[in-house]
Parts: structure tokens; sequence; C-alpha cells
């Protein structure tokens, strides 16, 4: 390899690394670091982390999945029952039952 070669392969990793530095700054939550130290602490013990999850996970989220299923499931049966047979039914059984649990404990609290 010549010095010119690995002055262009240089340019390129640091083009690279500099991209993917902005990348992750704009698709990372920020941080709060008001509490000091603490704050990397308590920033893995939400679940889920991610902006886009928690979206999906609220009840709106949950609605506008729904709607999407069904109607992907009168637009395209097969396709659905396709995707149906990859999600695990377990986990979800289990998801779905503790949101209606803690919606039956909600409406009988006064």
């Amino acid at each position: 390899m010549t010095a010119e070669d690995a002055n262009a392969r240089k340019a390129i990793l640091d083009k690279l690394a500099q991209s993917r530095e902005e990348m992750r700054q704009v698709l990372d939550p920020p941080r709060s670091e008001s509490n000091g130290g603490d704050a990397l602490h308590n920033s893995g013990s939400e679940f889920p982390r991610s902006r886009t999850m928690r979206a999906l996970l609220s009840s709106r989220g949950l609605g506008a999945i729904g709607a999407l299923a069904g109607g992907l499931l009168i637009a395209r049966p097969t396709l659905a029952l396709r995707v149906l047979r990859m999600v695990p039914v377990g986990t979800v059984g289990k998801m779905i039952i503790a949101k209606a649990i803690s919606g039956l404990r909600a409406r009988r609290a006064p």
C-alpha cells in the first residue's frame, strides 16, 4: 500500500467515524446529567429505553398497532397469518393479560 492510498484510507475512516458520531447524537435520546454520576446508572433502568418503543407501548401506540394489524388482516389475510406465526405468542399473551389486569385494577381504584 502506498502512502497515498494510506492517506486516502485514513481520510475515509475519519469521515466514517465522524458520520457515525453524528448519527449516534441524532438517534440516541438525550441524557440528563443533572444528578451527576447517578444519571448514568438511572438511564439504563427505564424500560424500554428507546423513545420509539415507549411510543409503541403507550396506549395510543398499541391502538395504532391494533389498527394496522386489523387492516393487514382484512387486506391480506395470508400475509397477516404468516406474520402472526413469527410473533412470540407467549410473550404477547403475557403482555395483554398484564395490561388487562392493570386496567381492571385502575378502574376499581377510587
